[in-house]
């Protein structure tokens, strides 16, 4: 029986329909697409002695450093020691940052095995400085060990794992805070709906989303969490972001019941992050194993490839800034303090929203003006000299008309020069579009001026969004770049030997980011890659079909705005449109002295 032989640490009372082993008891697949397949597909999910075996062959796979610990160097370590005082107060190891061992499915005794074996852990790999996620990982693998020692072999196989371009678990604190600001730009991009959500509700969004790996390892219902074992043992880190965006997909549903969530109360981050991690831990009542699964793998776009290129692009990102060691991390919110920021366009409120929609490296930067129409005058020249070397900027337009809209621009407008004369487009994917609606404007901002206030604007129609951003079109429809998953990293039948190795940045983070480079796409348009040009007697943003997003004029008095291919926007504001004032903001290093 599976109690025997793999039960030693299970409550077995706890397991619910767990508890019955059926199904398959047996296994003979080698190939990983096949692998892939089953995981996903739950073949072993209802048989816990097969399902232990899965994991023990699946983990004895994992390519490791050259001297890894295993169950014998364990026995040697603990010796007696197991059977003299088993005792769940042994303090862990500084580096899981106060995160307890999970009982989930485990016996009372089977918290002290865990603790044991999360400090020889810390014994044998003194380079581990943080790693939250290990408490969770350790109990979850006592389920299906013999002993502890076996435990102790898979947690080090884990921890050890050496291969290029694979990641199982974050061992530093560089890495750990990359992910979770990959976490909101992939939740940003592909969960726009529920990032929404959180930017009105919960004060600090980092804070928020720092939790995103605890939402996995830690408070999933143990059935779930299994069930995401299977797949993460076989597919890797990726599996995790998958499924917390899923997790934060489930949350908003059942904040709003499917509807917008307009008019929000802005709260404590505590107790948003209470709020979800109770959430998460009933998640058993409306949402199964299955469904989870299927939710987090019906996410398009997200592959190996690009978490990768962000996580390499954020990690540089931090230790340029010269974060490697835990530190509390300026979040957007102090950034943005309403009583020093100051626009004659926007509101601080606005700019958060603004701030929210940014890729998450420049959660670090506050902004700083660059150059406004109402000190540096109407010249476009004046504008690049103001421009030129930052990277990137946020642009805002105030018409004569009240409209207010504007354009988050990826690279430096230097880069309009490589074209000579002839204008030419450049910019990446993380480029995008916004407007301000009439009834954010009219809500009595009292940093706006008499006039702009007593203008007549005309009724806001109340099912408009207050703001709305209009994003490449390829992140809303990847069907039109043919090559992004030329077989589907994500897909099981899949070549597992492809995207491998680790991308590394064309330029540095700080000079043009990675993440949405058009050449990592193979484009069925170039209609669809014009994100920004200049010249020297125009603007443009957003190019294609039969207009621009935003054209201005040398003068920077005149504009139009119309439908373009690659933003697939609306016109933003009056189609033609005179500026009654402009202003480009830059991102300062907020931690700098």
């Amino acid at each position: 029986m599976a109690e025997d032989e793999y039960g030693t640490f299970v409550d077995w009372s706890q397991m619910g329909d767990l508890a019955t082993s059926s199904g398959p008891t047996k296994l003979d697949c080698k190939e990983l697409k096949e692998f892939k397949q089953m995981a996903r597909q739950g073949y072993w999910a209802k048989n816990h002695k097969l399902r232990a075996q899965v994991y023990q062959q699946l983990i004895k796979t994992i390519p490791c450093r050259t001297v890894t610990p295993d169950a014998e160097v364990y026995r040697d370590i603990i010796g007696d020691a197991a059977a003299k005082k088993p005792s769940s107060h042994i303090p862990l190891p500084e580096f899981v940052d106060g995160n307890p061992v999970p009982r989930y499915c485990l016996k009372v005794e089977a918290v002290a095995s865990a603790h044991r074996i999360i400090n020889c852990v810390a014994g044998q790999f003194p380079d581990i400085s943080h790693c939250p996620s290990l408490p969770a990982l350790t109990a979850l693998l006592l389920h299906f060990s013999k002993d502890e020692a076996q435990c102790f072999e898979h947690v080090s196989r884990i921890l050890a794992c050496n291969e290029p371009g694979k990641r199982l678990l974050d061992q530093t604190f560089l890495a750990y805070e990359s992910s979770c600001m990959t976490f909101g730009d992939l939740a940003n991009k592909y969960c726009t709906a529920a990032h929404k959500l959180i930017v009105a509700t919960a004060q600090d969004v980092v804070e928020v989303y720092a939790d995103w790996q605890r939402w996995v390892l830690g408070d999933l219902p143990f059935a779930h969490m299994v069930r995401v074992l299977d797949v993460y043992l076989v597919e890797g880190y990726k599996v995790l972001y998958r499924v917390a965006i899923a997790l934060l997909k489930f949350y908003r549903k059942h904040k709003t019941g499917g509807q917008a969530g307009q008019n929000q109360q802005r709260l404590d981050s505590g107790k948003i992050r209470s709020d979800i991690q109770a959430f998460i831990k009933g998640i058993g009542s409306t949402v199964t194993p299955e469904k989870l699964l299927e939710k987090s793998f019906s996410i398009r776009l997200i592959s190996r490839k690009e978490i990768t290129l962000l996580q390499v692009t954020n990690e540089k990102s931090l230790q340029q800034k010269g974060i490697t060691v835990k530190q509390k991390r300026r979040n957007v919110q102090l950034a943005l303090d309403p009583d020093t920021f100051s626009s004659e366009i926007v509101s601080a409120k606005e700019m958060h929203d603004i701030w929210s929609w940014i890729p998450e490296r420049f959660a670090l930067c506050q902004p700083e003006l660059l150059f406004t129409t109402s000190t540096h005058g109407c010249s476009l020249s004046r504008f690049y000299s103001h421009c030129e070397g930052h990277e990137p900027t946020l642009l805002l337009i105030r018409t004569t008309d009240g409209d207010v809209c504007g354009a988050f621009l990826s690279s430096d407008w230097e880069e309009r020069k490589r074209g000579g004369n002839k204008l030419s487009y450049f910019g990446t994917g993380e480029c995008f579009v916004f407007r301000v609606s009439e009834l954010t404007l009219s809500c009595g901002l009292e940093e706006r001026t008499l006039k702009n206030n007593l203008q007549k604007l005309p009724l806001p129609d109340p099912l408009k969004p207050e703001m709305e951003r209009y994003e490449w079109v390829v992140i809303r429809h990847p069907e039109l770049a043919s090559a992004i998953r030329p077989a589907g990293p994500d897909d099981p039948a899949a070549d597992p030997s492809a995207d491998q190795s680790l991308p590394q940045p064309d330029k540095p983070p700080g000079e043009l980011s990675p993440f949405l480079a058009t050449h990592h796409f193979n484009l069925n348009s170039k209609n669809t890659s014009m994100f920004m040009a200049g010249s020297f007697d125009s603007i443009i943003v957003g190019g294609g079909g039969d207009s621009n997003a935003l054209f201005i004029d040398a003068e920077l008095n005149h504009g139009h705005t119309g439908r373009c291919a690659t933003f697939d926007n609306p016109p933003l504001c009056k189609e033609s449109f005179q500026i009654s004032l402009l202003e480009a903001w830059g991102f300062q290093d907020a931690m700098a002295h």
